[in-house]
Order: structure tokens, then C-alpha cells, then sequence
């Protein structure tokens, strides 16, 4: 069968050459790479003391094409009321007030409600670093983006700095992440992990270590994990799994079995309790974090 290439008619008038032109004008613009959405998820109980200046540090974002979502556990305090007031600035915040069965129950309502393109944890008494945080990783996302990640600035209560993750623990931030990396623990603090919302699993909510889990199971499916080369966090140092030691430990290598295996768990062990004592050493007479 021979198969003729038919010549295109011309345009009968000026109308249709216009009509075709802004078709093709439609078609450019609906492939284009829209701006993403990041759903930004504060939990709280009881936190009227530290939610006010996570929330402001959200509301000063110079970027636009933000969801803010707040879960409250049915505090007993003014935090309700701290949430409504700042309803009344922030258009897009959307918000809930019930009983939850811990904090990754209710982490998991704030990933259920979200809706952007990204999820962003950032829990009571952490802040978004500067104003232009978000604006600045907008710009770094591709179609293949499922993780930004970035450092994380550690503040005591009068929120003075510590200093960074790198400087203070021993992680260092690799240029490329991936989720064999997370062998030797949580690599990357939870308030400086942005993952795509549809890579985003619900959390265990019987394991204190559910956040490093979490993100194991995002960079299994991620194409591109991106260093976005700044400081993504203010984390209030403390935290769940810090007052409850020994158990996080014990949730820790349970995750890590799962994942990487018997003996490359055990061997991890011994390689973190080593760095720990060189670490420990080489900040003796030096704060705690």
C-alpha cells in the first residue's frame, strides 16, 4: 500500500491562522512545568508556648504556592486559639482539632488532608529557616523531583543557634541522596526532608523511629533526590525519640533489618558506636545537642 503525505490546506482567512496559532499556544503552555504546591504540616499538643512563631515563620514565605495544614490534638491550652487567629492571615491554611493516638497518627491526618505537590513537616517549635526557604526550593524542582533535602540549623529554647546537623553530628549531607545511604541512620532531619506527596506512604504509628522508615521508603521511589544547598530548618533540639532513648534504638534496628538486612544492620551498629565514641572525643568540653 503506498501512502500519500497530504499537502496542508492554507488558511482561508486571517481568523483561522489565528484560531490555529492560539491552539498551538494552549497545547505549549498546558505541557509546561506549573509552579508546585507545597502542603506544609504542623502537629501540635499543647504548644501555645512555640506554634505561634513556627506559623509566622510560614506566613512570612515569599512564595505563593503554599498549603498550610495544622493538626492540633485537642490541646487543652490556647493553641486553638493561636491557630485561628493566624486563619484569618493565611487564606490556605486549613486546619483540624481532635484526639489522636500519638504523633505519627497525627502526622498521618496531615498527610490525608494535604493536597500539593510536595509535603513539608514542620512540627511545633521549628521554623522555616528565612522567608525565601520555600521559594528557594520551588526553583529546583523538576518533573523528576521526588525529594529536596538540605540542612537543618539546630536552636536551643531562646532559639540561638547551635549550628548545623553537619557541624554538630557525624552526618555530612551527600551531593546525591539515596536511600542505601540511611544504613548509617537518619541521614537528613525530618524538617529538612521534602518528599512528592504521591511517594509519600502513611507512617507506622507503633515505631518512634517511623520518620526514618519514612523516608527510606520515599527515596526507594524517587528519581532524583535533590541537595538544594541551604539551610531548609531551625529544629528546636529535643524531641519524642530524644527523651525516649533506648527505645528508639531498639525501633531503629528493627527498621533497619527490614530494609538493608540481619548482618548489614549489625555491622552499621558497630561502625555508628564507633563514630559515636570518636565523636563524643573530639567534642568533649563542647555542648550537648
Amino acid at each position: 500500500m503506498t501512502h500519500v503525505l497530504c499537502r496542508p490546506k492554507p488558511f482561508r482567512t486571517c481568523e483561522d491562522e489565528t484560531e490555529f496559532r492560539q491552539i498551538i499556544q494552549i497545547l505549549m503552555t498546558s505541557t509546561a512545568l506549573s509552579p508546585p504546591v507545597f502542603s506544609i504540616i504542623t502537629v501540635v499538643y499543647n504548644g501555645e508556648a512555640l506554634l505561634p512563631g513556627t506559623m509566622q515563620s510560614v506566613l512570612e514565605q515569599t512564595y505563593p504556592q503554599i498549603e498550610y495544614v495544622v493538626i492540633d490534638g485537642d490541646s487543652k491550652d490556647r493553641s486553638v486559639d493561636i491557630i485561628r487567629d493566624f486563619a484569618t492571615k493565611m487564606p490556605h491554611l486549613r486546619w483540624l482539632s481532635a484526639p489522636d493516638r500519638g504523633l505519627y497518627d497525627a502526622m498521618n491526618k496531615g498527610l490525608q488532608m494535604a493536597t500539593g505537590d510536595f509535603v513539608w513537616f514542620l512540627n511545633s517549635g521549628d521554623h522555616l529557616h528565612a522567608p525565601d526557604t520555600v521559594a528557594d526550593c520551588a526553583a529546583l524542582v523538576t518533573a523528576k523531583t521526588g525529594v529536596l533535602y538540605g540542612e537543618t540549623l539546630l536552636v536551643n529554647e531562646a532559639r540561638q543557634p547551635a549550628g548545623t546537623m553537619s557541624e554538630l553530628s557525624t552526618r555530612r549531607l551527600p551531593a546525591r541522596l539515596q536511600w542505601h545511604d540511611y544504613l548509617g541512620g537518619m541521614l537528613v532531619v525530618h524538617q529538612s526532608f521534602v518528599a512528592r506527596r504521591s511517594l509519600a506512604p502513611l507512617y507506622h504509628t507503633d515505631n518512634l523511629c517511623a520518620d526514618y522508615d519514612w523516608c527510606i521508603r520515599i527515596l526507594k521511589q524517587s528519581q532524583a533526590s535533590v541537595n538544594t544547598g541551604i539551610i531548609m530548618a531551625d529544629y528546636l533540639m529535643g524531641g519524642l525519640s530524644k527523651q525516649r532513648h533506648r527505645q528508639s534504638l531498639r525501633d531503629r534496628f528493627a527498621i533497619m533489618r527490614q530494609h538493608f538486612g540481619l548482618l548489614p544492620t549489625l555491622l552499621a551498629h558497630g561502625w555508628i558506636v564507633l563514630r559515636a565514641m570518636g565523636h563524643r572525643v573530639t567534642r568533649r568540653g563542647k555542648g550537648r545537642y
